[in-house]
């Protein structure tokens, strides 16, 4: 059971006695970061998320919890030296790796102002931490639908969600430290795992392993608005394919996402009301950003697809000014 409540399926025993036998899991057990990272330069400390454990989805020789993968991590920037971490996920078994970024923001929590750090997960739950300490403050509700959450995977198959996807996948959110929200673009995606085995040959035992893929059931996207004191979602949209590209927020209360079918959309940030469209010939998958020229404030993302999710690909860059 993690300090966040989750609890998980596992021999604990077992895995103690598997130890002496696999000595260099930790050695080539996974952790890789590969999403960006955030940096608090007062502080001289770098925070970023690690990747899943490896193998995936057999872990037969890796008992343990498999530090430091599926965690926020903080080191010193100087040094390089841990200052700490908090694991999602101990052990494991089903891709939840940390892929969208860390945010930094000041958070209002009991009267008090604290430097926090938050990430949105693929489990679907959006987590602040204190940034100096590490310690968890709040874990929202949950962004997206949940069904077998840490459930293992069995030669039938089970349908997981989130899974592999996510929840929330690379996409960056957007805080409004103003407001106290959090905008996530997310995937309801549901997923089977399924277990398999390969007959042992010379009289070595079966080789097992589990594997994943997609279902046929309708998949969508959701953004969300999440009140950062509460945890409570605000309100949300439901969009017809995952959304993956990341969120704007702005200080005229718009928040500015894109879909794989083209449409990049900007929403009125008090109640999720569509107040603007645009439209690409290709997928608009990437984090919007704003800037100023001669006093004008404009929005601009890039268009390329996704050739992971489908959507169509192509090569553009979109620049709009707002009215004043």
């Amino acid at each position: 059971k993690t300090e966040d409540g989750a609890q998980f399926n596992r021999d604990i025993a077992q895995e103690k006695t598997d130890i002496a036998k696999y000595p260099d899991a930790s050695r080539f057990g996974g952790g890789s970061a590969w999403s960006t990272p955030a940096v608090d330069a007062t502080t001289n400390t770098l925070y970023f998320g690690t990747g899943n454990t490896s193998p995936q989805m057999n872990d037969i020789s890796r008992p343990g919890d498999n530090l430091y993968t599926v965690s926020l991590i903080a080191l010193d920037t100087e040094t390089g030296k841990l200052k700490w971490h908090y694991q999602q996920v101990p052990h494991d078994l089903w891709g939840y790796d940390l892929a969208s970024p860390p945010v930094l923001f000041n958070y209002q929590f009991n009267g008090k102002t604290i430097p926090a750090v938050g990430q949105a997960s693929k489990t679907g739950w959006f987590f602040i931490h204190d940034r100096v300490t590490g310690k968890l403050i709040k874990k929202s509700e949950a962004f997206v639908p949940q069904l077998n959450l840490f459930k293992k995977a069995t030669f039938e198959g089970t349908v997981v969600y989130p899974g592999i996807l996510g929840g929330a996948n690379w996409s960056p959110v957007s805080v409004d430290e103003v407001h106290q929200r959090v905008f996530v673009a997310a995937i309801h995606a549901p997923i089977k795992y399924t277990l398999h085995e390969n007959p042992g040959k010379d009289g070595k035992p079966p080789i097992r392993y589990a594997a994943s893929e997609p279902t046929n059931d309708p998949r969508w996207g959701l953004l969300s608005a999440i009140d950062l004191v509460s945890g409570k979602v605000l309100w949300q949209v439901k969009t017809s394919q995952p959304l993956i590209g990341g969120v704007l927020a702005t200080a005229g209360n718009l928040v500015f996402t894109g879909e794989g079918n083209g449409q990049f959309n900007a929403y009125n940030s008090d109640n999720g009301a569509l107040v603007w469209q645009g439209k690409s010939d290709f997928g608009v998958n990437a984090p919007p950003i704003t800037y100023t020229v001669d006093g004008v404030q404009y929005i601009a993302v890039a268009s390329g697809g996704s050739s992971i999710f489908g959507y169509k690909q192509g090569d553009a860059v979109l620049s709009y000014a707002l009215k004043p």
